[in-house]
């Protein structure tokens, strides 16, 4: 299991701490190895047994040479002492490695004289990296490759997209404003947009289009829906049958077929600033457009109040290929690179079965909007074989038609989506998206090259996908890959027919109505693949892999033999539009195929790049750790621990809330209610400090409270809330308006608070002890009369990576809950002695935060601004609690989650094993 990037830094630093005083006087003789031996323990990785001291290799001039650490395809390096040349031991290394086979090549030489390292990346034609010891920790991520990770790099969007699709959306606004909508509306602006693309790229003469408009069309507009009208009319006619009198400048205009042009549409007026708009449009270039903005820029244009949040609602390019690297295309392209490597027969024979494979790979998005993965996905494949062209053809051979070689086509592709209008977007898209390549396979090659009139096409089918065979759209047995971003609806937010659909599909499934509607999808899938070698992959929201919903869905997909064999675990949904959406998201790949190797994309942070990692087993939490099921539990599996209950909520309308402005003023005209104020803490009041008041009356005595007509009044809306309410249970409670409506609050001693809800940027869920004269929220949860053990565990970092995997969350914020993550927490055996070890640290954590009695929780915990001394006194902590587990070092959480996996198996199946020898009793 590969350390995790925080690990590695550590081992970094203390790397430096040992070496920087001694470095400047370190011999190449006496001292290499033992660098070397350290270097390699950065990374957790064994020197002696992947990397060779010493290795000899047979120079081109016939003699002999002898590298100084030689690691087989990662890392060549040499040594000196500080002082020496290093850009000749730079060449004398670079001489090595022109030695050895191509096989054999590292990623990258270092030349270090143990002060200095120069770092050359021989995959990036020998760049340099130049930094000291000093610095080391700093530049770490240039060699995670040795700890097992993987780069993974994806394209950014090009921002002009964004204009045009606000281009696009004016144009929609005026046209819908006349009167001109609903579906003539869709289609007339996907005819316009692929006239505006066409006239860019070359399937118009450039510019004809806009220069029609400007030369033939009257300035007030009048005219202009005529002409358009009859532009239309012309795209859809074959040349040899249009009439001889037609207009030479419209003649111009190509055939295009496959169905865009063929409706009749009613004519759509147009007015001078109508036009303008037209014209603005024309303006831009959309030869650089890409197809994959579609999405965006049409769902945008058909929701005006969303517009805001242009590309809210699509998948940007750099997550559709995180999902179709892992995949399919990564394979593939690791396929052409070894066939590259092939003798002259076998090279030709291999590169052309790829070349026929890849063009009988078919691909279906069953959810897929305006076609935004079906557009990436084949862009990817015809750049695929478009190498594998250019490797078969050398550069001096002319190729005579170069559309002979294309095989790929978007006839591949398969769609299923609810709405008319996307479903047509995700059509024309395509057809852009093959004319883009084409005009790039033609610029290879020096030669004209267009799929016009139209012939193939993709199929896209409007309906309900959840609602539909699919066998009717694509036989099973003739499909390759599965994939998409079905819609993210939560359980609590679907419409009453979406609920419909699954409780059908996950009928006789317990607790069924907590998933999302995604799930769905998941179901459909299991079912429809069984039998075949299908590849599947979906973006998910990533509440399908915590929390409840992960005991309901993945029991039901493993038992009909789905494995997961890649993921991206949680990381925020991003696009280069403006008005980013904030949706935290997964993605999972999987089929009954179970891969030997899979990959897990981890996120230190979850706004970061993935750093990829080599598995054996990918769980239903996204972790390399033993597949088992954290369902909801209402007692503690530790019987020995205290239970953890909610907070008290009041059910009061916010009546008896009293607000820290509120507060003096309340007093000074009721002094005799202080008796019954107490503070009162949700999470943000704990967290930060806030000051917040309730009344509390338990217990209050009649005579008392008539004294106090402020709380009296308050005490009648709160009747009156309850009274007006809905629910029978609220109702009841209108019988006692002096009470809280659920009251959990220890009547004495002190209890343990922790927030049910915590940023996800925090190490630790801020925690703590209060008084029970603190009334603690139903934001919160309780452990009533906890120790400083129950503390110290639940504070550390295992409990921690425990809470991270498990728990729920709200966006991405932590949602810690007693049923999920406490009560299903494996405890540790411990003696009474190994409790005392853990209590006293746990005191040195709360004597840390003790010392800033000015700084709120959320300060304290900020990454940015959390003391030393209580990191150093958490570090302490995690330390002691991890060695109740097991007496080894955890490396890291991932390793902390696996651990605490076997262990929740072995404890439900003793609980298991218990519970059946009683019944048979």
């Amino acid at each position: 299991m590969a350390l995790s990037l925080n690990e590695i830094k550590i081992r970094a630093q203390q790397f430096v701490l040992n070496w920087k005083d001694k470095a400047a006087t370190a011999r190449e003789e006496a001292d290499a190895q033992t660098f070397e031996n350290e270097f390699f323990a950065i990374f957790g990785v064994p020197r002696n047994k992947i990397a060779v001291f010493e290795h000899k290799v047979k120079l081109l001039d016939g003699s002999n040479g002898y590298i100084d650490l030689f690691w087989k395809s990662y890392i060549l390096i040499e040594m000196k002492s500080p002082g020496k040349d290093r850009k000749k031991a730079f060449e004398q290394a670079k001489a090595y490695a022109n030695a050895l086979q191509n096989a054999d090549m590292p990623k990258g030489i270092l030349i270090c004289d143990f002060v200095h390292f120069d770092y050359y990346h021989l995959e990036k034609n020998a760049e340099l990296t130049s930094f000291t010891i000093d610095e080391l920790a700093e530049y770490i991520e240039l060699f995670l490759f040795l700890a097992g990770y993987k780069d993974v790099e994806y394209k950014k969007q090009d921002a002009v997209n964004i204009e045009a699709a606000e281009k696009m959306g004016e144009l929609h606004d005026t046209l819908k404003e006349i009167g001109y909508t609903g579906h003539q509306l869709e289609l007339y602006l996907v005819r316009l947009l692929f006239c505006l693309f066409a006239d860019d790229t070359g399937i118009f003469e450039h510019d004809h289009f806009i220069k029609y408009i400007l030369q033939r069309t009257n300035l007030d507009g009048s005219d202009l829906a005529m002409h358009i009208q009859k532009i239309f009319e012309v795209l859809n006619t074959p040349k040899e049958k249009r009439l001889r009198t037609l207009d030479e400048q419209l003649a111009r205009f190509p055939y295009i077929n496959g169905g865009l042009f063929k409706e009749l549409l009613p004519t759509a007026d147009f007015n001078c600033a109508m036009r303008e708009k037209l014209i603005e449009c024309c303006a831009l270039d959309w030869s650089g457009i890409s197809p994959a903005i579609f999405g965006a820029m049409f769902q945008s244009v058909m929701k005006p109040e969303e517009r805001h949040a242009l590309g809210a609602h699509y998948t940007s390019e750099t997550n559709i290929l995180k999902l179709i690297h892992p995949l399919f295309l990564d394979s593939l392209w690791t396929e052409f690179d070894k066939y590259k490597q092939y003798t002259s027969e076998a090279r030709v024979t291999n590169l052309n079965a790829l070349h026929d494979k890849i063009a009988h790979l078919t691909f279906l998005d069953p959810a897929c909007g305006c076609g935004n993965f079906l557009v990436i996905a084949y862009r990817e494949l015809r750049l695929l074989e478009l190498a594998i062209i250019e490797e078969l053809k050398s550069t001096d051979q002319q190729l005579l038609d170069v559309g002979e070689y294309i095989k790929v086509n978007v006839n591949q592709f398969y769609g299923i989506e609810l709405e008319e209008f996307p479903a047509q977007i995700a059509q024309t898209a395509l057809w852009l998206m093959d004319h883009q390549m084409n005009r790039l396979v033609g610029s290879r090659f020096g030669q004209y090259f267009a799929r016009i009139p139209l012939v193939n096409s993709a199929s896209i089918v409007q309906g309900n996908a959840l609602a539909l065979d699919w066998e009717t759209i694509v036989p099973k047995h003739n499909l390759s890959y599965i994939l998409g971003n079905p819609p993210f609806l939560g359980a609590r937010v679907m419409e009453k027919e979406q609920s419909a659909e699954l409780a059908m599909l996950f009928s006789g499934v317990k607790n069924a109505g907590n998933l999302d509607y995604v799930t769905g999808w998941y179901k459909k899938v299991a079912e429809y693949i069984q039998g075949t070698q299908i590849e599947c992959a979906f973006v998910s929201t990533n509440s399908i892999c915590q929390g409840q919903q992960v005991p309901i869905l993945w029991p039901n997909l493993f038992a009909r033999g789905v494995h997961i064999n890649f993921a991206h675990q949680t990381f925020k949904w991003s696009n280069e539009a403006r008005g980013n959406a904030a949706v935290y998201c997964i993605i999972v790949g999987f089929s009954l195929q179970n891969r030997t190797e899979k990959q897990l994309f981890l996120y230190d942070d979850i706004k970061g790049e993935p750093k990829a990692q080599t598995v054996k087993r990918i769980n239903a939490y996204l972790a390399d750790a033993q597949n088992v099921f954290i369902d909801s539990r209402s007692s503690v599996l530790d019987t020995q621990t205290n239970p953890m209950v909610f907070g008290s909520m009041p059910n009061d309308g916010g009546n008896l809330i009293i607000e820290e402005n509120e507060y003096a003023a309340f007093l000074q005209q009721e002094p005799e209610a202080k008796r019954y104020i107490r503070p009162f803490l949700g999470a943000e009041e704990f967290i930060n400090n806030k000051k917040r008041y309730c009344l509390w009356l338990l217990n209050a005595e009649p005579q008392h409270l008539k004294k106090c007509p402020l709380i009296v009044a308050r005490i009648q809306k709160v009747r009156e809330h309850r009274g007006g309410s809905s629910r029978e249970a609220t109702r009841k409670l209108a019988q006692t308006p002096s009470l809280f409506g659920e009251i959990r609050q220890p009547e004495s001693g002190h209890y343990l608070l922790v927030p049910s809800t915590s940023s996800e940027r925090r190490k630790y869920i801020p925690i703590g002890f209060m008084n029970s004269s603190d009334i603690s929220s139903n934001a919160n949860l309780l452990v009533p009369n906890a120790t400083l053990y129950e503390f110290g565990v639940l504070t550390s970092q295992i409990h921690m990576a425990w809470m991270r995997t498990v728990c729920g969350r709200l966006k991405s914020d932590y949602r810690y809950s007693a049923q999920i993550v406490y009560n299903n927490f494996p405890w540790p055996d411990v003696s009474e002695e190994q409790k005392a070890a853990i209590m006293q640290k746990a005191q040195a954590v709360l004597d840390a935060r003790s010392q800033f009695p000015d700084s709120s929780l959320a300060d304290l915990y900020d990454p940015n601004t959390m003391p030393p001394v209580l990191t150093k006194a958490h570090a302490a902590l995690d330390s002691a609690v991890d060695k109740l587990y097991r007496k080894t070092a955890f490396p890291d959480d991932a390793a902390r989650v696996a651990f605490l996996f076997e262990l929740y198996g072995k404890k439900t199946e003793g609980l298991t094993s218990r519970a059946k020898k009683q019944r048979r009793g």
